[in-house]
């Protein structure tokens, strides 16, 4: 009697370690996936501060060009 407990306990300790390690595959997996989208989520922060910075720089250019237009047209207004 005590030798089919024995084997029942042993079949739940071998269970419980067999759940055990796909549970720690999974978290590897999981891991590894966290991984992946901490260095996309880098790289989406990067490119946008690039594409901020590349706006910021074309406001400034067409301001520029914006007054230079009210200049000449400025001066094609004093022409006629």
């Amino acid at each position: 009697m005590s030798f089919e407990v024995f084997e029942k306990l042993e079949a739940k300790v071998q269970q419980a370690i067999d759940t055990i390690t796909l549970l720690q595959m999974e978290i590897e997996e999981l891991k590894d996936k966290n991984n992946a989208l901490v260095r996309d989520l880098e790289s989406a922060a990067n490119g946008r501060e690039s594409l901020v910075n590349e706006n910021a720089q074309l406001k400034q250019e067409q301001q520029v060009w914006q007054e230079r237009l009210r200049l000449l047209l400025g001066k094609m207004d004093d022409v006629n």
